[in-house]
């Protein structure tokens, strides 16, 4: 007798006895070789799924072109496997480990049935549906067993119940904390773009799809959900970056998208890599402000010269064609580097006299830090007392309890103090005046306070204290304020350092501010004391303000020249210099609008003004036709949409007055004008939507992720900017940290009442 393929579908009738056994062995051959198998629990959880998220359409299901009939018996009744008889084949270990088989394996077997040419031909009939499909390892590959096996109606891990074949209602709750009701249904893409969003958004390790955890959860919310592998997961990801890249690309690239740009650099405690980051400022055709980080790369040095090199590739690359600021820190490399770029940039107004824009937050720290060098004693004595309770947890358990003793309103502790951050020493300062009857209650339970601080806080110190917080509180509220990027602020730019010149004014007069105040406004003259070397792009911001106008910047230059006055002017010399400047600033912006009449080419440059003279005279005088075409005589001038905007009176002043929505409203009435104005009030008054950028380096490159590379660094933090759709800071606010206080209040009482009854503490 030739010899036979196990799996044969010669009728059982024409075979020998021995045949017969091999079939009586066939039926329980699929159990017995995978029962025999010991799999452990923990063997299939640690497992992840090597399958990409994107699937593969390419291969169709090859059914053969002729099905020889077999015997019925031949295929046992109860060869079908349910879904537990599934998991226990699926033996994780063996995925991707040498030339063994591919994982749909796990729903086929292997069936050999020989065609009308006389050829056997492999293929692999479905566990489930008895479906054979060609499965020659040459010819057809795997690819059409994949598709069948995940889409098997007969596999109990594709079955749907009626219930789950409609959509259903789901509650969802927002970041804000409402919620939702809204219809959900298994969706794919949706999955894959979440998985994507856990790596760029949620800044997690790729590692994590490896973990049990992870595992274990994705198969309790969803079991049809396959994770891809970590290595398929950061080409996603390279991937997911390359495409929204092209989308921002055709944005950027326009040659009437104006752009402004923040910059800074950064150096990596972890990879001790010097890194510089790129943010992008626009405001679009719809009115809405923009901020995009486009790149962060690699640089050698924080000099100048390698800064410009790496800027000047980052803006080849986006195609940028109108670039009209760059905001920067106060740092001298900063300096050399524009000095530099505005030699290499197209279009650039002004030749780039206007185009170095010095971060007001900056600016802002430098002063307060100054005036912190000379604090009084009351305020040395404060700090040197939340020192030394920090410095020792004992210390600190005591002056929880006399924080409870006394009953304060807060359940704040108190804030450290960081010596770069002039913030810290507010927050610090803040913190220990709302606990401040704590402070004699802790005296007397620690007898050793007095002797190891110079002086104890008393009540006199914290009435000095306050003084210091109402003080520093308005210049703190002046930081947040200035450091929004998604709205503008180049407007408001004057009005706020001149409300800081003012607020130094008044508080020089105080007693206790004297020694503090002069260092002050010294850093402050240093740099806003010159009006002239203000960027007129400032002041031009200013006329665009509906609600300010020539009025409003009138009263500015006429404060300034009060302030920078260096020798005694009458009012009236001050008033006609104020005037002569608001003349000089329109005049300057009258040239910046010719600009955009040329660029823009919309035939709106009949509207300059031409003088439309009357020669015609009835009498044929000659002469007097000659003194009617004289300048100035009987002669109209027409006046410009520019004119047209600043002559009309400035609208009333709103506290919630959105200025891009009266730009949007008005386009109609001044369309150059309006066009001016959204490529002006883009311009960034603050760096810090640069260095915001690295306390998301600092999460994204760890010490468990220092081996990054530098491009797929640049393409997590850039991909997490885009797509994030919430701007809400991911640090915890002060009501989050409040709670996380109560839950461990909660959890330490629950461990004591457990230990009391002589019980083990469990957590539900």
């Amino acid at each position: 007798m030739a010899k036979r393929s196990r799996n044969s579908t010669q009728p059982r009738s024409s075979r020998g006895t021995d045949d017969a056994n091999d079939d009586a062995n066939d039926a329980n051959w699929l159990h017995k070789d995978y029962e025999n198998q010991e799999y452990g629990e923990d063997e299939f959880i640690d497992e992840t799924p090597r399958v990409d998220v994107t699937s593969d359409d390419s291969g169709e299901e090859n059914i053969p072109k002729h099905n020889p009939k077999r015997n019925p018996k031949h295929i046992p009744k109860n060869r079908k496997l349910d879904q537990a008889d599934l998991r226990k084949r699926i033996n994780p270990a063996r995925r991707g480990e040498g030339k063994g088989k591919a994982p749909c394996w796990v729903a086929f077997d292997t069936q050999w049935i020989r065609e009308e040419d006389g050829v056997e031909k492999k293929y692999a009939e479905c566990l489930f549906c008895m479906k054979l499909l060609k499965a020659d390892g040459t010819l057809n590959g795997t690819t059409g067993l994949n598709r069948h096996w995940r889409g098997c109606k007969a596999n109990p891990e594709n079955q749907q119940s009626d219930d789950d074949k409609q959509s259903k209602l789901s509650f969802k709750k927002d970041p804000t904390g409402e919620g939702h009701v809204y219809t959900w249904k298994h969706d794919e893409v949706r999955i894959a773009k979440a998985i994507l969003g856990i790596f760029t958004i949620g800044e997690l390790p790729f590692k994590w799809l490896e973990n049990e955890a992870c595992i274990e959860l994705v198969n309790a919310l969803n079991g049809r959900v396959i994770l891809p592998s970590r290595h398929t997961a950061s080409r996603n990801v390279a991937q997911l970056y390359l495409d929204e890249r092209s989308k921002l690309l055709k944005h950027l690239s326009n040659p009437n998208t104006a752009v402004h740009s923040t910059t800074d650099t950064w150096t990596s405690p972890c990879q001790r890599k010097n890194y510089m980051v790129l943010t992008a400022h626009f405001i679009d055709d719809d009115w809405v402000m923009h901020k995009r980080v486009v790149n962060f790369r690699e640089v050698d040095t924080h000099k100048g010269e390698d800064m410009v090199r790496e800027l000047l590739v980052c803006i080849h690359e986006w195609g940028m064609k109108k670039v009209m600021s760059m905001t920067v820190d106060n740092a001298k490399s900063n300096d050399v580097a524009i000095k530099y770029l505005v030699k290499k940039l197209p279009n650039v107004y002004d030749n780039g006299n206007q185009f170095h824009i010095r971060c007001m937050a900056h600016i802002i720290n430098l002063i307060v830090k100054m005036g912190l060098k000379r604090q009084n004693y009351h305020v040395e004595c404060v700090q040197n007392a939340v020192k030394y309770i920090r410095g020792s947890m004992q210390r600190i358990k005591k002056f929880k309890k006399a924080m409870k003793d006394v009953a304060v309103d807060t359940k704040r502790f108190l804030c450290g103090e960081t010596p770069t951050r002039w913030n810290s020493t507010f927050e610090l300062l803040t913190s220990a005046y709302d606990v401040r009857d704590a402070f004699v209650e802790f005296g007397m339970q620690e007898k050793s306070f007095e002797k190891d601080v110079d002086r104890v806080p008393e009540f006199k110190d914290f009435e000095e204290i306050k003084k210091t917080i109402d003080f520093l509180e308005k210049i703190k509220t002046k930081t947040e304020k200035v450091s929004c990027s998604t709205k503008p602020l180049i407007h408001q730019f004057t009005r706020e350092i001149l409300d800081i010149s003012l607020h130094l004014t008044n508080w020089s007069l105080d007693p206790g501010f004297v020694e503090m105040v002069p260092g002050m406004k010294e850093k402050y003259d240093k740099y806003w004391g010159d009006y002239e070397k203000m960027s007129d792009f400032v002041f031009f911001a200013v006329l665009l303000d509906p609600q300010c106008k020539s009025q409003f910047l009138l009263y500015t230059f006429r404060e300034m020249i009060k302030y920078t006055k260096e020798q005694e002017m009458t009012n009236s010399s001050i008033e006609l210099k104020a005037r002569e400047m608001v003349r000089e600033t329109k005049r300057k912006m009258d040239g910046f609008f010719k600009t955009y009449l040329e660029n823009y080419d919309t035939g709106l440059s009949s509207q300059q003004q031409t003088p439309q003279q009357v020669v015609d005279c009835d009498d044929g005088n000659d002469f007097f036709g000659n003194y009617l075409s004289s300048p100035g005589v009987n002669s109209r001038m027409v006046e410009t949409e520019l004119e047209s905007y600043l002559n009309e009176p400035p609208i009333k002043y709103s506290k919630n007055f959105d200025i891009l929505s009266w730009w949007k409203l008005n386009g109609l009435r001044y369309p150059m004008v309006a066009q001016m104005a959204k490529d002006l009030l883009g311009i960034q008054i603050s760096t810090v939507a640069s260095e915001s950028t690295f306390s998301t380096g600092r999460r994204v490159i760890t010490d468990y992720r220092s081996n990054l590379s530098v491009g797929i660094v640049e393409a997590l933090i850039c991909t997490a900017d885009w797509t994030r759709k919430s701007r809400m800071p991911i640090m915890d606010n002060v009501d989050d940290i409040l709670n996380d206080d109560d839950v461990a209040i909660e959890l330490e009482e629950a461990i004591h009442n457990n230990k009391a009854m002589g019980k083990r503490p469990m957590m539900n």
